[in-house]
């Protein structure tokens, strides 16, 4: 990653406090086999099984915003594929990489922290969406209706990288769809009711992270303190411990210990806002080591550019009235990419900005 300059020295406030971390502890395990057989056969064989696994995704979004998901039907050799080739792009030179870099004017393509401005993560990625093109809008202007295609920059080493990351994109999708139909379930609404946000248009992406070892890991961050911008999240991690979330209880950062074969699932901004602070999205960072390197792989499960995110209505009463006004995701999120590149004026956007008094 280079030498070491302020562009990846985290500021004091957010530099990992390893003395409050409580390793492992709290991260519900859930399985998701009966959700799965039963999307499998169409059938509901024994519908107290699903009942309980809804509740249990229900307590995990409403005390944490964080779960991992045991037998959830992706195939463990695809997986098992889309990290090695992942692994083999890293593990090419800097010049080779930056083939597919990207740009300020497009998310998908490789990043480093080395070369990416006002970026203080000690980190390399490797983006692709899920649906190419995708559209987003040009500016974060409301009154300004232009938009945009990003397009895929696949790299020609590995040659086999662009397969696997088509097939796992599929598989991974179907997960995801499950898991929102569970949320739904959990929050006493219809199972397809978050559907309509993502069948015709989505601006899902993945990511492939590295975290090299680092020499200053008291100094710095993988990816410092956030809540993500969209609905769901799904991380395979490999077996290298970093990510930590805040427990809501008591604000301190807890470690998450993998589960062999499992996905770390988080929710986001998104269901955040649909549910009314009904769930909450979890602030979660990632801290790095001076031995091992680490890598992974999230999915960002997010609504079509031109969504209005806004309480549901199902959800809203004279007892519980709207907690946020409805704002353009597509605006956000390309708000929250442009302070990736240059140094903002302002606060970056953050979500408590739509909340209503």
């Amino acid at each position: 990653m280079g030498e070491v300059d302020e562009a990846f020295i985290q500021a004091p406030e957010q530099r990992p406090n390893l003395s409050i971390v409580d390793e492992a502890q709290g991260i519900p395990v859930i399985d998701l086999s009966p959700v799965h057989q039963h999307f499998e056969n169409d059938t509901v064989s024994d519908p107290s099984a699903i009942e309980a696994v809804v509740k249990e995704i229900g307590r995990a979004c409403k005390e944490l915003g964080f779960f991992q998901a045991i037998n959830h039907g992706v195939p463990l050799n695809l997986r098992n594929r889309v990290e090695d080739v992942s692994r083999r792009f890293f593990s090419q030179g800097l010049e080779e990489k930056k083939k597919v870099a990207r740009d300020q004017t497009s998310l998908p393509g490789y990043y480093d922290s080395e070369h990416t401005r006002n970026v203080r993560d000690w980190k390399e990625g490797l983006d692709f969406l899920t649906k190419e093109p995708t559209s987003v809008p040009i500016s974060a202007d409301y009154d300004d209706d232009r938009t945009v295609q990003w397009t895929n920059r696949y790299p020609q080493n590995p040659p086999d990288l662009r397969g696997a990351v088509l097939e796992y994109i599929e598989e991974v999708e179907k997960l995801a769809f499950k898991l929102l139909e569970l949320i739904a379930l959990s929050l006493g609404l219809e199972p397809r009711r978050f559907h309509g946000y993502y069948l015709k248009d989505q601006s899902s992406f993945i990511r492939f992270n590295h975290y090299p070892a680092c020499p200053w890991p008291h100094l710095a961050l993988g990816v410092g303190p956030h809540k993500d911008p969209g609905a769901l999240t799904i991380l395979a991690p490999d077996e290298v411990e970093g990510l930590e979330v805040r427990r809501k209880s008591d604000k301190q950062w807890i470690r998450v210990k993998p589960t062999p074969q499992a996905f770390i699932i988080n929710i986001g901004e998104v269901v955040q806002v649909w549910s009314n602070d009904e769930y909450e999205g979890a602030e979660h960072r990632v801290v790095v080591n001076s031995q091992k390197e680490r890598y992974s792989i999230p999915f960002f499960f997010n609504p079509a550019h031109y969504t209005m995110v806004e309480p549901m209505k199902e959800l809203i009463n004279e007892q519980n009235p709207p907690k946020y006004k409805p704002y353009n995701f597509g605006k956000y999120l390309v708000k929250k990419k442009d302070s990736n590149f240059e140094k903002q004026n302002v606060e970056n956007i953050q979500i408590s900005h739509f909340r209503l008094p």
